[in-house]
């Protein structure tokens, strides 16, 4: 696709990560008889041992070309959060429902029902869930707006950043 920037490079990432995840597979087989050594062992080991290292090493590399130069457009991911009319907060809403006593199954057909609706109608998902009845009998505007803050949902992004970039 030529408006993607990288598909080379993250498609041959995600193929070999396949490749190293189906080492799985022979590396528990080799646990689980583990205190019966063999030959067996040994041979899956010497492949897997010295081929995932290189692989992994290959991925990385390439990984790290791909996040130097990635480049974040972060009015257009704006623009297509702003497209779903709030919807990826259903689930979210449907929670905050049978935690105030709604039933999972009463709760997950009216935010669904809610959910189509937007789509069909391109109306506000939150203004939809705001007029409905059974919503309203469990969840003030207050609530919703609460449940609709994009960001209490990015509020441990920054941690999560800090953790995992601290020893870089």
């Amino acid at each position: 696709m030529p408006h993607k920037r990288n598909p080379v490079l993250s498609e041959n990432i995600t193929g070999l990560a396949r490749l190293v995840r189906s080492y799985v597979a022979p590396s528990l087989e080799n646990v689980v008889l583990w205190h019966e050594r063999d030959i067996s062992h040994s041979s899956v080991e010497r492949n897997i041992g010295p081929d995932a290292t290189v692989t992994l090493d290959f991925i990385l590399y390439r990984l790290n070309d791909v996040i130097q130069n990635l480049i974040v457009y972060p009015n257009n991911m704006q623009k297509n959060l702003e497209k779903l009319k709030g919807l990826f907060f259903s689930q979210t809403v449907m929670l905050k429902l049978t935690q105030k006593g709604l039933q999972r199954e009463k709760a997950y057909k009216i935010v669904q029902g809610q959910a189509m609706n937007a789509w069909k109608t391109n109306d506000s998902f939150f203004d939809l869930l705001n007029k409905d009845k059974v919503v309203k009998k469990y969840l003030s505007t207050t609530d919703l707006e609460k449940l609709f803050n994009l960001k209490s949902h990015l509020r441990y992004t920054d941690s999560i950043f800090s953790r995992v970039l601290k020893n870089s």
